[in-house]
């Protein structure tokens, strides 16, 4: 994946209920979860986030409940992927799980600033920030981690396979 965007910064330990808080979670409609993304603790990310921005965070960000609605209503928010210093296991599979790029980098968590203009390449594991001119490297995604993003997540991963197998 290739691609440029805004970013969104958050601090360390967001937690799944802060990205989709648990009042919302009576229906399964990505739509419907991306209206309330972010809601508690960015009031204004619905009406600020453009498709293809990125969310930038610190430490064990998707902390919390294993709730799946968290990386379903970020990549529906129109997010296209998210880069933390750590991520809380779980979130990160789920993530991975619905086709979301997951990227861990320390460094641009703690220089990367929000509103920063900047492009990302997981196949080369490049991160370029245009608003400073600095660029960061990270291990891209490979193996499994690669396929389900290029995939779209792992149902749409199951299908292609199982559609390769039929005669």
């Amino acid at each position: 994946m290739r691609a440029s965007g805004t970013v969104h910064k958050y601090g360390d330990h967001i937690d799944t209920d802060a990205v989709i808080a648990a009042r919302y979670l009576n229906t399964s409609d990505p739509d419907e979860l991306a209206g309330h993304c972010m809601q508690d603790i960015d009031p204004d990310f619905v009406s600020r986030v453009s498709r293809g921005d990125f969310i930038v965070a610190g430490r064990n960000f998707g902390c919390g409940s294993s709730r799946e609605h968290a990386p379903i209503a970020i990549k529906a928010a129109g997010v296209r992927a998210v880069i933390a210093a750590s991520f809380a296991r779980i979130f990160y599979r789920n993530a991975l799980n619905i086709g979301l790029p997951i990227i861990e980098c320390a460094e641009c968590a703690e220089r990367i600033n929000a509103g920063d203009k900047i492009s990302v390449d997981t196949e080369a594991g490049t991160i370029d920030d245009h608003t400073t001119g600095e660029s960061f490297e990270f291990a891209p995604l490979t193996g499994i981690a690669a396929e389900l993003v290029s995939a779209g997540g792992l149902v749409e991963l199951t299908r292609a396979k199982l559609k390769e197998k039929r005669p």
